[in-house]
C-alpha cells in the first residue's frame, strides 16, 4: 500500500490498518449513488442559506454571516458533471479588500470539516485530544483561535466528501475528479466561480490545505495565478504532503523515509518523558539524523560496530526495547513503533500523533489489527457537529449523505507521484515575490513527518528573500490544532502574514 493512501489525513492508516469510510456501503450501492441513472433522481440542492452569528475571536466579539450553498461544476459543453458545497464566513460590511481565505483538507477523500470545526473556523467542536471519545456530545463553541477577524473564510468539499456529489456515472466520475490534475482544474474554476459571484475578485486572496490539501495548495496556487487568472497572496499548508517520493515506502537502500520519520518519533518519546517540544531540544536529533545516522545507515548491517553504533542511538530517542531495535538492525518502522511504544499497557498510538492512544483490541495478536485510534474517534463528533450545524443552525434544507472521510473517493483516487507540488511551489513563489508562504507541523506526526518539509525548504532557492518558506511547529501531531493551548500561537504565526 502507498504512503500516499497509508500515512497522510485520510482514509488509510498503515499497510497493517484497513481503511474506515464514514459510511459503509456495498459496492453495488456505491455504485448506484454515483450511476447517472440515479443521479437524475437526486434530490436538488436548495439555494444558498445563510445565518448571523457571533463569536468571541482574539479576545473580542465578531458578528459574521455563515453562508452554506452550493457551486455546479461544468464539462466543456455547459453540462454540469458535479455540485461542490461550501460554507463561507463572511464580516459584513467589510472592505472589498478584506482577505478572503479558502480551505481544503486532504485525503484524497476528506472533507473540510477538520480544519473547519477544528482549526480555524468560528466554531469548534471538541475531537483529537486525548480522553475524547466518539459519544461526546458534538456542542459547537467560539473558536478563539480563529483566523475570522482577520480574514473571511470558505471551506470546500471536493467531489464525493461532504455533500458534495458527482452527477455522471462511476468511471466519469473518476475521469472528471479523481486524480491529480483534473482536482486542481475543476477546485481552481470553483474559486473563481465564488469569487465571481460574491463580488470578491478585489480582495487578496489566500489559500490553506492540510496533508494531502497540503499536496493541493502549491498547484492551485500556479494553476490559478497561470491559468485562471486569480493571483494568491498567500498560502498555508497545515502538515502538508509535499513529497511523495521522499516519504514514501521504507527500503534496505534509502536512508531518506528513515531519516524523515526518527525525529518525529523522538519527539514523541521526549514528549512522553514530560519535556517541552521545542527547537532547542530537537535540533541536535536532527543533527544526528542529517550525519552519523546516515554514515552508520549505508555503512550496512555487515558492518556490526556501525549497526551497533545507529541501534543504540534509535534506542535512545525512540524509548524502544534496546535489544528489539537491535534485532531490527535500528531500522524502526511506523506500525512497530506505535505498538511497541505501550505494549506493556496494551495501548496503540496513533500516526497522526503518536501519543494520542486507545487500548489495542487484541493485544494478544501477532499482528495489529486496528483501525488509527485517533481518525476512529473523530468521525463521529465532526459528522454529527457539521450536520447540525449546516441543516438546523443555518437551515440548508438537504437530503444527502454527509461524508467527512470517503473510502471509495480515496479507493478510486488515480496516483501519480511523478510531479511533486515542490515543483509549482517554486514557479508560483518565483513569479511572485509578494506571496507569502507557511508551512506548519506538529513534532509528533509520524503521517506527513515535519522533517521532510525541513528538508525540503533547505533546498530551496532563497529567491533574493531570507526564509521565504517560514517554518512553524506546534507540539502535537497531524491535527496540532486540536491541543487548545495551539490555537493562539497558530493564529499569531499566520496573522502576522497576511496583508
Amino acid at each position: 500500500m502507498s504512503r500516499m493512501i497509508a500515512a497522510c489525513l485520510a482514509l488509510a492508516l498503515g499497510a497493517s490498518t484497513p481503511m474506515i469510510a464514514l459510511h459503509a456501503q456495498d459496492k453495488d450501492a456505491a455504485a448506484k449513488s454515483e450511476g447517472e441513472g440515479y443521479a437524475k433522481d437526486f434530490k436538488p440542492f436548495p439555494a444558498a442559506k445563510s445565518v448571523q452569528q457571533s463569536a468571541v475571536i482574539g479576545g473580542k466579539r465578531v458578528n459574521y454571516t455563515a453562508t452554506v450553498g452550493s457551486i455546479p461544476v461544468k464539462d466543456s459543453k455547459g453540462k454540469t458533471i458535479g455540485e461542490v458545497v461550501y460554507t463561507a464566513y463572511t464580516v459584513p460590511g467589510a472592505a472589498r479588500n478584506r482577505p478572503v481565505t479558502f480551505a481544503f483538507n486532504g485525503g484524497p477523500g476528506a472533507s473540510s470539516v477538520y480544519l473547519n470545526l477544528g482549526a480555524i473556523g468560528p466554531k469548534r467542536v471538541q475531537f483529537g485530544a486525548e480522553g475524547d471519545t466518539p459519544s461526546d456530545s458534538p456542542v459547537l463553541t467560539d473558536n478563539a483561535g480563529s483566523w475570522l477577524d482577520f480574514t473571511d473564510l470558505v471551506f470546500i468539499d471536493p467531489i464525493g466528501t461532504g455533500f458534495s456529489r458527482s452527477r455522471v456515472d462511476p468511471d466519469q466520475t473518476k475521469k472528471d475528479f479523481y486524480t491529480a490534475d483534473k482536482d486542481i482544474d475543476y477546485l481552481s474554476r470553483v474559486v473563481y466561480n465564488w469569487l465571481l459571484q460574491n463580488k470578491r475578485m478585489e480582495s487578496p486572496k489566500y489559500l490553506v490545505g492540510e496533508s494531502y490539501g497540503g499536496y493541493r495548495l502549491p498547484r492551485l496556487a500556479y494553476h490559478l495565478e497561470t491559468q485562471v487568472g486569480v493571483g494568491i497572496s498567500g498560502m498555508t499548508m497545515v502538515s502538508p504532503y509535499l513529497d511523495p517520493p521522499a516519504i514514501g515506502e521504507a527500503d534496505s537502500l534509502s536512508p531518506l523515509p528513515w531519516m524523515i520519520n526518527l525525529p518525529a518519533m523522538a519527539a514523541g518519546h521526549f514528549e512522553r518523558e514530560g519535556k517541552h517540544l521545542d527547537a532547542a531540544l530537537m535540533n541536535p536529533v536532527e543533527e544526528y539524523v542529517r550525519t552519523q545516522f546516515v554514515t552508520d545507515f549505508l555503512a550496512g548491517p555487515k558492518d556490526k560496530a556501525a549497526t551497533d553504533r545507529l541501534s543504540a542511538k534509535v534506542a535512545e530517542l525512540t524509548g524502544l526495547d534496546p535489544a528489539m531495535v537491535r534485532r531490527m538492525n535500528g531500522r524502526i518502522d511506523i506500525g512497530t513503533y506505535l505498538r511497541d511504544i505501550r505494549r506493556d499497557q496494551g495501548k496503540i498510538g496513533s500516526v497522526y500523533d503518536s501519543n494520542y492512544t486507545v487500548y489495542d483490541p487484541f493485544p494478544a495478536s501477532a499482528y495489529p489489527e486496528y483501525n488509527d485510534p485517533l481518525l476512529n474517534t473523530l468521525i463521529a463528533p465532526t459528522t454529527s457537529a457539521m450536520v447540525d450545524f449546516v441543516t438546523r443552525v443555518v437551515g440548508w434544507d438537504v437530503d444527502a449523505p454527509y461524508n467527512a472521510l470517503s473510502y471509495e473517493v480515496n479507493q478510486n483516487w488515480k496516483r501519480d507521484n511523478t510531479d511533486t507540488p515542490v515543483k509549482d511551489l517554486r514557479k508560483a513563489i518565483a513569479i511572485d515575490p509578494k506571496m507569502t508562504v507557511n508551512i506548519v507541523h506538529g513534532w509528533d506526526d509520524l503521517s506527513c513527518p515535519y522533517f521532510a518539509s525541513k528538508l525540503i525548504i533547505a533546498q530551496m532557492p532563497t529567491f533574493g528573500v531570507q526564509n521565504r518558506i517560514k517554518l512553524h511547529m506546534y507540539p502535537g501531531g497531524h491535527m496540532f490544532y486540536a491541543r487548545p493551548d495551539n490555537q493562539e500561537p497558530l493564529r499569531r504565526d499566520i496573522m502576522a502574514t497576511y496583508k
